[in-house]
């Protein structure tokens, strides 16, 4: 089986319209009542719309059995105002990815974002995460770095007290959580470039700090290779080995984390995997997504990645079942769902 951790939803077009409607009005005419047909929501998991084929279609072709799938991250607007816009967008998003998890249970499992206002205190997206899991039977969550979304405010390194209420959740929910960027409000910075920026900055903020000492118990993961971690993993190592037996290695603290395989070369790949152990690694492609497009040196799709893993003869078959499949059934508890 191949299990893709890493998906977002493909939603019917008057979601998007509603969120116009709402940042327009800025939630004075209400939330309103948001509601897709059965119909609806199947027509939109087979359009091809900007991707050329629909996620269903591009899942099957691509061999993936099973994906979780969480909201579209740029779009999730966590520097807007007023904050209860957000939080409405979060919800509507969440609902819709429960349905789709109804229709298809044996393709789909949901995963929440959490819905983080640029400067309100982390507890205030915790009520939602906590339905999420509890009520809508969702695996884990996505959490934004910067909420602030690249506009010059910063916000709290992820090795700070102000994130200490949400890993405390995490612990008690027993849920992992991507760490993973949203909107970039910068000409300079696009939000792919923001992503990697984020990711490196926040792997380096947890290995600085007492996050896992505090919280041995947290699942995280790194998205898209880890940034740029596993690729500069030197310039961390040496000034942790200056320290000598003061303190744990980079590459020892790294082991605390998890990385998916969004990336879209099979150099970057094995790049990966040979840094951070393949019982590290989470198969996942984002499909559809940022690498949904057509690939002319193979001939499949840019996010086609599960061939390049299969190529890899060094990595033993134990390793590749590892990472397509069984680091992710243990992480996300999937068992039950997908049987044994």
């Amino acid at each position: 089986m191949i299990i893709d951790v890493h998906g977002h939803v493909s939603p019917p077009e008057k979601l998007w319209a509603w969120k116009a409607t709402q940042l327009a009005a800025r939630g004075s005419h209400g939330r309103g009542h948001l509601t897709f047909s059965d119909d609806e929501i199947n027509a939109a998991l087979h359009s091809g719309g900007t991707f050329g084929a629909g996620h269903l279609d591009l899942l099957e072709k691509h061999g993936t059995n099973f994906q979780l799938i969480s909201p579209r991250p740029f779009q999730m607007m966590h520097s807007e105002k007023p904050g209860k816009i957000v939080h409405w967008f979060h919800e509507e998003n969440h609902n819709l990815i429960h349905r789709q998890t109804q229709l298809y249970p044996k393709v789909f499992a949901g995963v929440a974002m959490l819905p983080q206002v640029a400067g309100a205190p982390i507890a205030d997206a915790l009520p939602e995460l906590e339905r999420c899991v509890k009520e809508l039977g969702f695996v884990g969550c996505l959490v934004n770095s910067d909420p602030y979304e690249n506009s010059g405010t910063e916000a709290p390194g992820m090795g700070e007290r102000y994130w200490y209420p949400l890993y405390e959740k995490l612990c008690e929910l027993d849920v992992p959580a991507m760490l993973h960027g949203s909107g970039s409000h910068s000409e300079r910075t696009s939000y792919s470039t923001h992503f990697i920026n984020e990711e490196t900055l926040t792997i380096a903020n947890l290995m600085n700090s007492s996050v896992f000492d505090d919280f041995p118990k947290l699942k995280f993961i790194v998205p898209h290779g880890g940034g740029a971690i596993p690729y500069q993993i030197g310039r961390f190592e040496a000034p942790s080995m200056r320290r000598g037996s003061k303190g744990k290695r980079f590459s020892e603290k790294l082991r605390n984390i998890w990385f998916d395989t969004t990336l879209y070369t099979p150099i970057a790949l094995e790049l990966l995997i040979k840094t951070v152990g393949a019982d590290r690694c989470l198969f996942a492609t984002e499909c559809p997504g940022t690498g949904t497009a057509p690939n002319p040196a193979t001939g499949n799709s840019m996010d086609d990645v599960a061939p390049y893993i299969k190529a890899f003869d060094w990595l033993s078959d134990a390793d590749k079942a590892l990472i397509f499949e069984g680091n992710a059934r243990k992480l996300f508890k999937l068992d039950a769902r997908l049987g044994k």
